[in-house]
């Protein structure tokens, strides 16, 4: 009897012992560097979580161990919020966590040497200028669906570009989005269905077999929005003939060096087919490129072999005009006030929206907004320069009489207000000769001038407010500032007198110098950063997240 009651007893304090004590590390990239983060397990339940992030700005670093660990702790779980004013910084830290709790799922790869060896690009410039070009047109196919159903896209090609005094191009970074009905059959291209109220056709498995219809609703709608990749983004997923996507366009990038935008046009017009645009190569089974192959001299032909190595796309077709957007990029210019930058990034954030309201008939009004942004860096990722646009498009029963529109695909159809009084006037039955010509007649908030008139001036005059504000501050530091000074209702800057006792409390806690500051900013924009009409810091965050090592030097 004595020996079973040891027994029991032994028993009884091995379960009770506590578990003992894990210890893991992990690793995964912040804002400026390497995150580490040591993370002590008892069982199942996460204990502690210490950061090492040395190379991040340190009140970045403090904001996001505040608000991130605690919740890790709680929760036994990296399924948290981010801190908004310190994103990239919570985010190392949350996939530093994951690193060390399940390395095989979620394994940190350290930069190779080759990745770290390599050269930036170098320009160097007496005056730079920077552009910013965006070019939309619309395609009808590639063909039909197995319903012979049309399959339709339209295509955003943005451009960010520095020239020198003569315009010859320094460096370039190219981007683009395309956007086609649901029932094409590639499986990374994103995709629209129409507006709220409309249907298409869908080929949910890729296999060029319709599947069904998607009726579209308001939240199917901004979730579809939500998806949507640029070139770059889909990455390995768009495998081309030679190459995905981004590689071939690295190659274009290069090509472009040196050249002005007409030396750029006549480079295309010289040594890329007349049928499709692709530059030529040896041994075409075409006569006509075949013929313009052979005209050249050796060297033209060293050349292009070298370019079709890694580039074979066109630079102009139905998927998109290249050129355009690099000319548009050299009509927008502006003089860089700076002497050097260490990066630069291009950046484009989508959104979906539902509203303003509705018409007079009661039919929704939508639109999806697409903000881009071309940023110069330092050394310490602090914005130097940038140039932001955005496009907005909605459904033509919005009654802004510079809104751009679209009706939907062909077969689709919507209200139209033509006269922009806040009246339905009658409904656009969308043909592909419809669709064609209301993508060409999109312009980007810069584009639409003195005829998109806000609260205090017009959209490009805030928008170079907000990018003096930026000057100096990292993307974080400006989302910092974002937080601060800007109404958690709205996102809209801070001014004296508001009606609103939250944006009053919150204005009257500024300092006198902060309240000057604002002030100054105020006279020339009172938009927000980030609201239902396009989040502009979205898209500075992904040009921070895109940006490519430069050496550029201006003025010496």
């Amino acid at each position: 009897m004595r020996k079973i009651l040891a027994l029991v007893l032994c028993v009884a304090m091995l379960f009770s012992v506590p578990a003992m004590a894990e210890e893991l590390t992990g690793q995964a990239d912040g804002f400026m560097g390497l995150v580490t983060v040591t993370v002590v397990k008892e069982g199942d339940d996460i204990v502690s979580v210490e950061v090492e992030a040395a190379s991040d700005t340190p009140a970045m670093v403090t904001m996001a161990v505040d608000g991130v660990v605690p919740q890790i702790v709680e929760k036994d779980s990296t399924e948290v919020d981010v801190v908004a004013n310190a994103t990239f910084t919570s985010n190392g830290i949350i996939n530093a966590v994951n690193n060390a709790l399940d390395p095989e799922q979620f394994p940190y790869v350290a930069e190779t040497e080759e990745e770290v060896e390599a050269a930036p690009i170098v320009a160097e410039a007496a005056e730079a200028y920077i552009g910013l070009g965006v070019h939309s047109m619309g395609r009808k196919g590639p063909g039909s669906d197995n319903t012979e159903t049309g399959v339709y896209s339209f295509n955003e090609v943005v451009a960010a570009v520095i020239f020198d005094a003569e315009g010859k191009i320094l460096l370039a970074k190219v981007d683009q989005l395309e956007i086609a009905t649901p029932n094409y059959d590639g499986s990374t291209m994103p995709h629209l269905s129409g507006f709220p109220g409309q249907s298409y056709n869908n080929d949910a498995d890729h296999d060029a077999v319709v599947d069904g219809v998607i009726e579209v609703t308001p939240e199917s709608f901004l979730a579809e929005v939500d998806t949507w990749q640029t070139k770059r983004e889909r990455g390995e997923g768009y495998v081309m003939g030679t190459g995905v996507w981004a590689q071939q366009m690295d190659k274009f990038e290069e090509v472009f060096v040196g050249k002005t935008v007409e030396e750029v046009e006549q480079w295309f017009a010289a040594y890329c087919s007349d049928r499709n645009g692709r530059p030529l190569k040896a041994g075409s089974s075409n006569e006509e490129d075949a013929a313009k192959y052979d005209a050249l001299t050796d060297d033209e032909k060293a050349m292009l072999a070298d370019v079709t190595s890694a580039a074979t796309m066109s630079l102009n077709d139905g998927h998109g005009n290249i050129l355009a957007a690099v000319k548009k990029a050299y009509e927008n210019r502006v003089a860089l006030e700076i002497e050097s930058a260490s990066a630069i990034g291009l950046g484009v954030h989508n959104m979906g929206r539902k509203g303003p309201g509705s018409d007079n008939t009661e039919t929704g009004v939508y639109s999806f907004n697409n903000v881009y942004a071309a940023v110069l860096f330092d050394a310490d990722g602090k914005i130097v320069a940038s140039y932001a646009d955005q496009l907005e498009v909605a459904t033509p029963n919005y009654d802004g009489s510079t809104m751009p529109h679209l009706s939907g695909f062909p077969g689709q159809s919507y209200n139209n207000d033509a006269d922009h009084d806040a009246v339905v006037d009658g409904v656009i039955e969308v043909t592909a000769d419809s669709f064609l010509a209301e993508v060409e007649s999109w312009q980007t908030k810069r584009e639409r001038g003195e005829g998109y008139v806000m609260g205090t001036g017009v959209w490009a005059q805030q928008m170079d407010k907000f990018q003096e504000v930026f000057v100096g501050k990292t993307v974080e530091e400006v989302e910092q500032w974002f937080a601060a000074y800007c109404s958690d209702r709205n996102g809209r800057p801070l001014k004296a007198g508001s009606s609103n006792e939250e944006d009053a409390a919150k204005y009257d806690a500024l300092t006198d110098d902060e309240k000057t500051m604002l002030a100054d900013v105020t006279t020339a924009a009172t938009m927000s950063l980030n609201d239902g009409h396009g989040n502009i810091l979205g898209a500075y965050e992904k040009a921070w997240e895109n940006r490519v090592d430069i050496e550029l030097t201006v003025g010496k």
